[in-house]
């Protein structure tokens, strides 16, 4: 076992171990720290949020999935958080007040002894092993009617919508329903018919949720032949708002949108014109973001810099959108993940994933997003948090690592390397700690870094986080698949559940003070600096 001495801890086979101290090294990278003042606003408590495609029910009975015990378990692991049902299947959806359920929904609720509680419902062992068994073929089914565009309406019954809202209100998820914006009228005006079917049974049910009106208008005519322009949609926007209100307890519900996609120069154009019409009606504006095409994907965009980097002018030009027009609302990433298209097969649901989830999310609260909805938790595609068989992968552990040690306080961090160039393949994000973790104090400090690099680089910490005491949280990929590993490491510990109804111990791997941290080459990893008191986070 090769033992190699790093800037006072000892590197083994890639894990970092206490050690003592040693000179400090030339090509260290120097991180700078501003602990005095968070960066704009407080962070949403729900800013890690999740999504549930709607092509889950294209067949209506595969929502069944959404009673399984180890499902709830994995998605109560990430509340708090909003949960999104949308997606383009959204424009697709019918809801029949009058349609029977299927047979395997209504196995689910004829074995529920006391529907009314949450820790009293499971999924029969054999309704999910024929669920799980038929599922391949028909997420082939979905695969290719998404390819070839060519969509087909859904009706959805009364116990679909049991079934969503119960996963959502007992996994401590809040739910936001996309309702369908193809429904026209002859002058183009939307068509609220069914939407006042639905509002009519989640208000008898007494449903506390919120939500869309449509998913990624810029491409309704690729998907249906129908063009809607933004002041229209604006519109549909107001009469959806009108119609909210009454609803006694729906007056206070969230209203979202328009759920664009990339901000390309038509796009932007229907953003700000929707929300010069109708952007006085929603809370907060959403869009959608991927970094590359699933499809032509490869290894090596998933460790650029410059694709990483990519992502920061695009939520500028929205930013710069929303300023214009409607500059009180906040900006949410409404649906968003790695590649489009389902994702990258081998490569989304891999631990190499994890660099672009990472580094969204620290660049997304640095630039302001208030929500990134994270597409998706489970479903169609290699892009889930949660795959087929209902494994966890790695970026399901890199999520929970991250809503239990970051903090809703985000600080100024930077790193420069040699000659005080930038080292855009050494990134670094600082937080207060998070201040519901029993184990940290008011002061402490999470700071998670992304190493790009192919072999060790050591981090400088700040002279006022010198010689702190510091718990490492050091994700590394399990098996000899390497970067393409579905299963992760922490601490040289391989995460996984301990049983359906039960996760793991997140454990910390103390080091000893050092103004050094190592970082593996082609890892990340959280640091929370112990005692660092910033005045920002007291």
């Amino acid at each position: 076992m090769a033992h190699v001495a790093l800037g006072g801890l000892v590197l083994i086979s890639g894990l970092l171990l206490l050690g003592g101290c040693s000179p400090s090294p030339k090509d260290a990278v120097e991180l700078r720290a501003d602990l005095r003042q968070p960066r704009g606003d407080l962070l949403n408590p729900q800013f890690l949020s999740l999504t549930i495609d709607a092509n889950l029910v294209s067949d209506p009975r595969y929502v069944t999935f959404l009673g399984s015990t180890k499902l709830r378990t994995l998605a109560k692991g990430l509340s708090p958080a909003y949960l999104r049902f949308g997606g383009t299947k959204t424009d697709f959806l019918l809801f029949d007040p009058n349609k029977e359920p299927s047979i395997e929904e209504k196995l689910y609720w004829e074995s529920q002894t006391n529907p009314g509680l949450c820790e009293q419902r499971h999924l029969p062992p054999a309704v999910e092993d024929n669920l799980r068994t038929s599922w391949p073929l028909q997420e082939q089914l979905i695969l290719k009617e998404e390819l070839q565009k060519k969509y087909k309406n859904t009706t959805i019954s009364r116990s679909t919508v049991d079934l969503l809202y119960s996963f959502a209100n007992c996994s401590g998820l809040y739910l936001i329903f996309g309702l369908n914006a193809l429904l026209r009228k002859g002058n183009s005006q939307w068509d609220s018919s069914n939407a006042k079917l639905f509002l009519n049974y989640c208000a008898s049910k007494q449903y506390n949720l919120s939500w869309e009106l449509g998913n990624e208008p810029n491409s309704f005519r690729k998907k249906s032949g129908i063009y809607i322009d933004g002041s229209q949609l604006g519109q549909d926007f107001i009469q959806l708002h009108n119609l909210l209100r009454n609803y006694s307890c729906f007056r206070s519900s969230g209203l979202y949108g328009p759920d664009v996609g990339q901000p390309r120069k038509e796009t932007q154009k229907l953003l700000k014109s929707f929300l010069k019409a109708g952007g006085k009606v929603i809370n907060s504006v959403t869009w959608h973001h991927y970094y590359v095409n699933g499809r032509t994907a490869s290894e090596k965009d998933f460790l650029s810099p410059d694709v990483l980097d990519a992502l920061k002018l695009k939520i500028q030009n929205v930013f710069q959108i929303v300023n214009q027009t409607v500059p009180d609302r906040k900006v949410w990433l409404g649906e968003t993940s790695s590649a489009y298209g389902g994702g990258s097969p081998g490569l989304s649901n891999t631990y190499v994933d994890g660099f672009m989830w990472l580094d969204k999310l620290g660049l997304s609260a640095t630039l302001g997003i208030d929500i990134v909805m994270r597409q998706a938790f489970f479903g169609t595609g290699a892009y889930n948090l949660v795959d087929a068989d209902l494994e966890p992968l790695p970026d399901y552990w890199l999520s929970l690592i991250y809503k239990k040690l970051v903090g809703s306080k985000v600080l100024t961090a930077t790193v420069s390397g040699v000659n005080g160039r930038d080292d855009r393949k050494l990134r670094a994000y600082l937080h207060c700690t998070n201040s519901n973790h029993p184990k940290y104090r008011a002061g402490d400090v999470t700071l998670f870094v992304l190493n790009l690099h192919n072999d060790t680089r050591q981090l400088q910490l700040p002279s006022s986080l010198a010689n702190k005491y510091v718990d490492a949280y050091l994700l590394l990929p399990a098996g000899k698949e390497s970067l393409l590993s579905r299963s992760v490491q922490l601490n040289d510990h391989v995460l996984k559940m301990v049983d359906d109804k039960t996760l793991p111990t997140i454990t910390e791997k103390p080091l000893s003070p050092s103004s050094f941290l190592n970082l593996p080459g082609f890892s990340y990893g959280f640091f929370v600096i112990k005692n660092a008191k910033a005045t920002a986070c007291i």
